[in-house]
């Protein structure tokens, strides 16, 4: 009896401005490893460095969209695609991808309607064993360290202090504005640039990583915020009485920075409001904000999404896709991610991944023709 192999199946991602791929022919070769057949549509990697070549010699199949897509049992993207381009895949095939769920409900419903599995990589539980299947952290890393390099390259002045024999430059004065892990990195990269780093957030267990980095914890110190870790490791809607607290000390320290960086999410939710077009105009001219959260409606007033606009001298970068900016690290992260997923759970004699209930249910979004995911229910 011929045992047919699983089939996975990644398309080029469409997406405006989306550089990144979910396949690395590392991670091809590794799921042709585990017994699967892969198939990788023409030019998917080209914006991540990766030809067609390097896929075909890693195994994988180099087919057209269409091709790829025939007999599909798991669809991998970085961003789900439309529900169109999946025509030809097996009934309930896995699509395996980052969803916006509560942004893009319409298309989790569609996929309901298609009797496919969406499972968002979004909703990747924050547990230990998971660590190395999250893609939302990998991706916030590398957010995290180019916004400070974007940052960096529009500000103008040098980062470091630097004494020449023409005098003293002093050194660039950085305040981070949420420390999960974009904000992590983003502090670690400004000390490596020889900047003088503060950072805030509503977390007080925060307050030791910061210190750790060798940055000046800000925190407000008259208003209770989070004790420890907000739900799944973000940070939580806060009181009124905290966040007029918090935009008090801001507005004394934010008009000595030079850069800021703001990173601050709440999941489902729009991005909070830090800094005020008011507390804008207290900074000096020439210095920088980059808005992390600016896709999410922004934790600055004046973002706008992928454009650098400037109001009272000061220059604010938001870009919707900031991983995409380093398109052949955020792949190999991104593949490695999906990799690490998918193989936890393989079934050897299955040959395919069998989920378990705590991973399974809570990236689950649809299955059966219904939108399963709790999360999502009645929204």
């Amino acid at each position: 009896m011929t045992v047919i192999p699983l089939r996975i199946a990644v398309l080029k991602e469409t997406a405006p401005g989306e550089t990144r791929v979910a396949l690395t022919p590392e991670t091809a070769k590794k799921f042709i490893g585990l017994g699967a057949a892969v198939a990788v549509e023409s030019g998917a990697g080209v914006s991540a460095s990766i030809p067609d070549a390097a896929y075909a010699e890693a195994g994988a199949e180099v087919r057209s969209s269409a091709e790829v897509v025939k007999g599909a049992d798991i669809v991998m993207g970085v961003q789900a695609p439309d529900v169109a381009a999946l025509s030809g895949a097996n009934p309930g095939a896995w699509v395996a991808a980052t969803f916006d769920p509560f942004g893009q409900r319409d298309r989790v419903d569609a996929y309901a309607s298609a009797g496919l599995e969406a499972l968002s990589m979004e909703f990747m539980p924050r547990i230990t064993r998971a660590q190395s299947m999250d893609v939302l952290s990998s991706q916030s890393n590398l957010a995290g360290y180019k916004a400070v390099i974007a940052a960096a390259d529009a500000y103008g002045r040098a980062f470091p202090m630097m004494m020449t024999a023409a005098g003293t430059i002093q050194a660039a004065r950085v305040f981070v504005m949420g420390v999960g892990v974009a904000g992590l990195q983003a502090i670690a990269t400004a000390r490596r640039l020889g900047a003088q780093v503060s950072a805030t957030d509503v977390r007080s267990a925060t307050k030791e990583q910061i210190s750790s980095l060798g940055a000046k914890p800000i925190f407000v110190e008259s208003v209770a915020g989070i004790e420890g870790e907000g739900a799944g490791g973000y940070a939580s809607e806060m009181s009124d009485e905290y966040k007029a607290a918090q935009a008090e000390l801001v507005s004394s320290h934010i008009a000595k920075q030079d850069i800021v960086i703001t990173t601050a999410l709440i999941p489902g939710r729009a991005a909070p409001r830090l800094v005020s077009d008011a507390q804008i105009a207290t900074m000096k001219p020439g210095s920088v904000i980059y808005d992390l959260a600016v896709a999410q409606g922004g934790n600055v007033e004046g973002s706008v999404a992928d454009q650098v606009t400037e109001k009272h001298g000061v220059k604010i970068i938001g870009y919707s896709n900031t991983p995409a900016t380093l398109p052949a690290d955020a792949s190999a992260l991104f593949a490695r991610n999906l990799f690490n997923f998918l193989s936890a759970f393989w079934d050897k004699e299955a040959g395919r991944p069998v989920l378990d209930e705590e991973i399974g249910d809570a990236i689950r979004l649809t299955r059966g023709g219904q939108v399963v995911s709790e999360r999502l229910k009645g929204g």
